[in-house]
């Protein structure tokens, strides 16, 4: 994501010849993006549906879990693509910049540029989640939108020391959290049910972390007061999964993370800081998991606590040294091929995700016969179906990657 919203075209004044050619880029690092984003595509394979036509099955249990979010505290695979998207928007921002300084860009054009593009994110959100409403659905806890409202403050710490960075993300973590902790916890006599809450719901906590509970915290405070100053076709309550517009503050913290692993990844280029990007990975799970179980700040993400903030990062930390390992240090880059092709146009990735799906799978249906996706039974015919549309999503890209079009902001 590195130009304002285009279409770059192999021909022309706006042409820009195919990043794996004569322009080096961190492959590891478009592959990460990639992989992520398949993650995402790959919500068409229905994993849950294919979990429950065979009750009992731990395999397909197991996978079905990790192509689901928790319902509050802990983490699955799928868990990790909004830090890992978040986390590679502060990685790729140092690349970024050093493009734009060669290009003779100023402080003053980029820093513009950064409005632009955070204010197109927020935009690209805004519109996905209309998508089927009767009017304009304003909310803020879409993975764009969060990215959008952090974005500004990420560039401007991209010009700061380390130190300056690192002592932002204490300051950004530490303070979120006391204003979570000062804010009064639900008492005994709360009406969970009143924000959506169910009565028997397991996953409530007790004692000083119920600070932390679902839509009965600071996050869902704010909420009912700024999301009803926009236009709606009902009053905000609650959201039903509990995400909040708040967690933008928390996961800056995520894209600082990330602007320091692209900075390592930079400085010390063709030399890969595995070493380092190992360290940081382990101290953030652990300080992550610390801050869990004594109850400080829990590790939830769809309200990004700082325990969260902590523990995905090191994840992604962990994700990024093992890509480098095996792209840049043992040179094996081949089979990364598929996902490159995702990651270099992962906003057309995100789009084609949200836009094409029914279109596709509607396609299918008209135009194949269903006995082809049930040919190994009906429990697994959400699965080979889905896995038809998430291959179609792949050629799209494909066709763009070969006719050079990357969709960037």
């Amino acid at each position: 994501m590195s130009e304002a919203l285009q279409i770059e075209q192999p021909t022309g004044p706006a042409i820009i010849a195919p990043p794996l050619a004569t322009h080096p880029r961190n492959v590891a690092l478009d592959a990460y993006r990639g992989f992520v984003m398949l993650l995402m595509m790959a919500e068409v394979l229905r994993l849950a549906d294919v979990a429950r036509a065979f009750p009992g099955n731990s395999v397909w249990g197991f996978l079905a879990f990790n192509q689901t979010h928790v319902e509050w505290w802990g983490c699955s695979l799928h868990d990790t693509i909004q830090p890992s998207f978040s986390f590679l928007v502060g990685a790729a921002l140092p690349y970024s910049i050093a493009a734009r300084l060669k290009r003779g860009s100023t402080f003053g054009s980029m820093f513009g540029h950064a409005l632009w593009r955070s204010f197109l994110l927020i935009a690209l959100g805004i519109f996905l989640r209309s998508m089927y409403s009767t009017q304009t659905y304003y909310t803020f806890e879409d993975t764009l939108t969060q990215i959008g409202l952090g974005y500004p403050f990420l560039f401007l710490l991209a010009f700061r020391s380390p130190r300056w960075q690192w002592s932002m993300l204490g300051l950004i973590l530490a303070g979120y959290w006391l204003a979570w902790a000062l804010y009064p916890a639900p008492g005994p006599d709360f009406n969970y049910a009143a924000v959506g809450v169910p009565p028997d719901w397991l996953h409530n906590f007790t004692g000083f972390a119920a600070h932390w509970n679902k839509n009965s915290n600071l996050g869902n405070a704010f909420d009912q007061w700024f999301l009803n100053l926009f236009p709606r076709e009902k009053p905000f309550v609650f959201n039903s999964g509990g995400y909040l517009t708040l967690s933008f503050i928390p996961t800056l913290g995520t894209m600082i993370l990330g602007l320091a692993a692209g900075r390592w990844l930079k400085e010390q280029s063709p030399r890969i800081p595995l070493r380092r990007l190992l360290v940081a990975g382990v101290l953030l799970i652990a300080a992550g998991l610390l801050l869990h179980f004594t109850g400080i700040s829990v590790i939830v993400k769809r309200i990004w606590t700082p325990g969260w903030t902590l523990f995905s990062g090191g994840i992604c930390f962990l994700f990024l040294a093992g890509f480098s390992w095996v792209i840049d240090v043992k040179k094996v880059r081949g089979w990364s091929f598929p996902l490159v092709v995702i990651g270099l146009n992962s906003i057309a990735a995100y789009l084609i995700a949200h836009l094409f799906e029914s279109f596709i799978a509607s396609s299918l249906r008209i135009h194949v016969s269903a006995s082809i996706f049930q040919i190994f039974g009906l429990g697994v015919e959400p699965l080979l179906r889905g896995g038809a549309v998430l291959l179609a999503f792949w050629c799209i890209l494909f066709w763009m990657y070969r006719r050079k079009l990357f969709l960037r902001i």
